[in-house]
């Protein structure tokens, strides 16, 4: 077999290790004559390809690097402001160099071996310790997949739990602005599972439906906007309805997490946690719920125990639902946990601490609300009353099509609804310089002046004075509650420790 083209050995044989003699000692094991024959006998021949394939010639790794490059140059890198659940962040560098790009990190898959995963285990038990701080809830394991998938374990978990008077309930009421993804995966989990999926506008009266065992709620919603649900959930509690919250667990920090007002389950995405968005994902989710459903969780949960010294030991605490632990008895698929992602998030919290992930949030709201001015400054109607981090914004009858192809050529994406509103999500990364690139195409789209300012002012208005930001928070859903006091996010700010 021929492993070299123009002096440089193959891909194949740098990733495939068996040589010829070794493919023949396995062949031999298994008692096939040939590779061929192998196929052969695995795969059946409907499924196959006979004809040759229509591929280029081959390349070896430096001729391919080349052409990758070129194919990469052709990429635009456009300004994102789509939101539901995606947003740029700031990867510190410490926590890039020193566990995204370092080996002993990113092969963590599962730390079943305590005595040699310390590390890992304590990062893990970080994790969660922030997700419970920030959502007020009581337990949570240690990351899922991505927060569709959380969602859709949420529901099983609770379909499972269903309380006696429920026991041949199936209706799971989700709201019309939970995240379209999440809906998505929710449909695909739910019909093997025998759940009806309903999705609609949730009102309080939708929980006399004696067939409800459960609802969700997205918190911001999906258009950006902020709801009390806490006259919902305490109707749902009576009526022993369980509540699932999709929360943003950044603007945890500035809203009341939904365990104060009762949730039985809240999940989401820790990505704006220092997580550089991968075309989509997906990205380490979080799942707490309450103590008393600790058996019934997905996935694993970090715990704190003593070894033989008397010392602290961490270790795996539970996992007794994965199927690849207890197979004939699983509950659920957990193929992957995102360990690496979910030990980056969790850093991420120790490495800016309650104080720093505030600052971040209130810097987020606080563009927010300028860009909300500059906007009614230009004629637009933004419809959210309160919001973290999302416009929604009323366009004139045609006229989203003029502010698409204008942001466009200025490189900057927004989403676009169905109807005639744009939404605009803005996040650790954005600018004052970035809201003045967004006011000005919503001022061209109507031949206006683009507002003009010196983008080291800090939060501008367009009185061009620097004001006391707004809050667009509802006054009864500010946190009032402390988090994340263990001395472990309130210690590691500088990177020398």
């Amino acid at each position: 077999m021929n492993l070299i083209i123009k002096g440089v050995r193959k891909f194949e044989a740098r990733h495939i290790g068996p040589s010829q003699e070794q493919i023949e000692k396995m062949l031999k094991e298994i008692g096939a004559r040939s590779l061929g024959s192998l196929i052969d006998e695995t795969l059946p021949e409907t499924i196959r390809i006979t004809g040759a394939l229509d591929l280029p010639a081959p390349l070896n790794e430096p001729d391919f690097l080349v052409e990758f490059r070129k194919e990469l140059q052709e990429n635009k890198l456009f300004k994102s402001y789509i939101g539901l659940g995606y947003y740029n962040t700031h990867t510190p560098g410490i926590i890039q160099r020193n566990i995204l790009e370092n080996p002993g990190w990113y092969t963590a898959y599962t730390p079943y071996q305590a005595e040699i995963s310390q590390g890992r285990l304590e990062a893990l038990i970080n994790f969660q310790t922030m997700v419970t701080d920030l959502t007020g809830m009581e337990i949570a394991n240690a990351s899922l997949l991505d927060e569709g998938t959380a969602a859709a374990e949420a529901m099983a978990m609770l379909f499972a739990l269903r309380k006696k008077d429920k026991n041949n309930s199936r209706k799971f009421i989700v709201d019309l602005r939970v995240f379209p993804q999440t809906k998505e995966v929710l449909l695909t989990r739910a019909k093997p599972a025998g759940i009806d999926i309903e999705f609609k506008s949730l009102t309080s009266d939708d929980l006399d439906d004696d067939n409800v065992f459960g609802i969700m709620l997205q918190y911001p919603d999906s258009d950006g906007e902020i709801h009390d649900h806490r006259d919902l959930v305490e109707k749902a509690s009576g009526k022993d309805i369980y509540t699932v919250f999709a929360a943003d667990l950044l603007s945890l920090t500035l809203l009341t997490p939904p365990g104060a007002f009762g949730a039985d389950v809240v999940v989401g995405t820790t990505q704006r946690f220092g997580i550089p968005l991968g075309y989509g994902g997906p990205h380490a989710a979080y799942f707490a719920t309450r103590d008393v459903f600790k058996r019934q969780l997905p996935g694993r949960i970090i715990g704190v125990s003593v070894d033989s010294k008397g010392q602290k030991a961490y270790r795996m605490a539970l996992q007794t639902r994965e199927q690849h632990i207890r197979r004939e008895r699983a509950t659920s698929n957990i193929c992957t946990a995102q360990v690496l992602l979910a030990i980056m998030a969790g850093m991420y919290g120790v490495y800016h601490g309650p104080d720093g992930l505030r600052s971040i949030s209130l810097h987020i709201h606080h563009l927010a609300t300028s860009l909300e001015e500059w906007l009614d400054a230009l004629g637009y109607k933004q419809e959210n009353e309160y919001y973290f981090d999302t416009l929604k914004v009323s366009l004139n009858k045609g006229e989203k099509e003029t502010i698409r192809r204008l942001a466009e050529s200025r490189q900057i994406n927004f989403r676009y609804f169905d109807d005639d509103f744009t939404g605009i999500s803005l996040d650790e990364t954005t600018s004052q310089e970035d809201i003045m690139n967004i006011a000005a195409v919503f001022a061209d789209a109507r031949s206006l002046e683009r507002p003009v300012i010196n983008p080291l002012d800090g939060v501008m208005k367009p009185t061009g004075k620097t004001q006391q930001p707004n809050i667009r928070i509802p006054g009864n859903l500010k946190r009032e509650s402390t988090f994340l006091e263990h001395p472990v996010f309130n210690s590691f700010h500088a990177e020398h420790f």
